[in-house]
């Protein structure tokens, strides 16, 4: 009976197990995207011509370095996808905001510290424009690698600014364009379980178990959420979300809080 107790544990400890695909996973086709241990699948930033210490593996999760970091940069995986059905678990600290941006279109290094007192909007316009970001020859500063893409807003949706300004920056969003319609996370500091599926322009938000969004990247209200924020101020931008290419990389966000990624799973749809 003892020994029938500590099998059932057992298996239930490798059930539970963070980073490792479950016998049902592997024969839906999932792959693992983070081993728990290496960057493995990912650009890791430390890594890159101009090392940043922007992300770290801390006791088998993917976690974002806010104090001492170089700057702020989003962790971009090393292939592109096109049609997918990606499953991921996150913990946010409070008042923190991150996000999983898929369908990246391009990355911009953005020097804040040389784009002067200006809102955000056009700092990017204007390096779209003068291309006055360096980041290999950076050294102090404010700056970030800013990746163009569709994001799965994340976010304390009580405790931070965001949350408080408009539904399409609450978490479940496809941020700034369509809100969430429901709102399933649970508080700061607890693990949520998320899903992501998108196929051609169609898309799908889920968190712990209930669908809060599905759309489509074509919508109406995703060309003119770009015409509105970007178009004055950075026209490049929105082109590139407005035309988004059907297939790019898979981002977690570095929003400058403390946040966790782990369990982080996909599956190609062909």
């Amino acid at each position: 009976m003892r020994l029938i107790a500590l099998l059932a544990l057992s298996a239930l400890a490798a059930c539970a197990a963070d980073n490792v695909l479950s016998r049902q996973e592997k024969s839906q086709g999932y792959l693992l995207l983070f081993d728990g241990k290496t960057f493995a699948n990912w650009k890791d930033p430390s890594k890159k011509n101009v090392p940043n210490n922007a992300w770290v593996i801390d006791n088998g999760t993917l976690k974002t370095v806010v104090a001492g970091k170089k700057f702020s940069e989003d962790l971009i995986s090393e292939k592109l996808y096109a049609d997918f059905d990606l499953v991921f678990d996150w913990k946010i600290s409070a008042k923190g905001n991150t996000g999983l941006k898929y369908r990246i279109q391009r990355e911009i290094f953005l020097d804040e510290t040389k784009a002067g007192r200006i809102p955000f909007e056009a700092m990017l316009g204007k390096e779209t424009r003068e291309h006055f970001s360096d980041r290999t020859t950076f050294t102090t500063g404010v700056a970030q690698v800013y990746t163009v893409g569709f994001e799965f807003q994340l976010l304390d949706n009580e405790g931070h600014p965001d949350g408080r300004r408009d539904a399409s920056h609450r978490t479940g969003a496809l941020y700034s364009f369509i809100p969430s319609t429901k709102d399933a996370a649970n508080a700061p500091g607890k693990w949520n379980s998320s899903r992501l599926m998108v196929k051609g322009e169609h898309f799908e938000h889920w968190i712990n178990g209930t669908k809060v969004l599905e759309g489509s990247l074509k919508d109406p209200a995703v060309k003119a959420g770009a015409e509105k924020r970007w178009g004055p101020a950075a026209p490049v931008v929105r082109d590139l979300l407005v035309n988004a290419a059907p297939k790019g990389g898979i981002a977690l966000q570095h929003h400058g809080d403390e946040v966790w990624f782990k369990n982080i799973r996909i599956r190609e749809i062909k």
